[in-house]
């Protein structure tokens, strides 16, 4: 499913048109990556968790050179699903 499928099925849940169902699916993304920069984390009841995780620094290679290089450390969206949607999916 791509962004357009999600579009055309909550305009046609909700009876609204196209326009409107993207506006709504573009401020909830807008609003998760806000909250995510923040440091915040963004809980959907039924769905699951956002939250903002800290990945080490670690040692790889250069695939050009073959030479050994350090990964810095970063920080990287996590997504943990709920329980509910663990359930649904199986």
């Amino acid at each position: 499913m791509i962004k357009a499928d999600l579009v055309t099925i909550m305009a046609k849940t909700a009876g609204g048109s196209k326009t409107s169902a993207e506006r709504a699916v573009n401020a909830m993304v807008t609003g998760i990556i806000d909250s995510l920069r923040r440091g915040r984390r963004v809980t959907i009841s039924g769905f699951g968790t956002f939250v903002v995780a800290r990945r080490a620094a670690r040692n790889g290679r250069d695939p050009r050179t073959g030479k050994e290089i350090t990964i810095p450390s970063a920080k990287v969206p996590r997504f943990r699903p709920s329980r509910s949607l663990k359930v649904a999916i199986r």
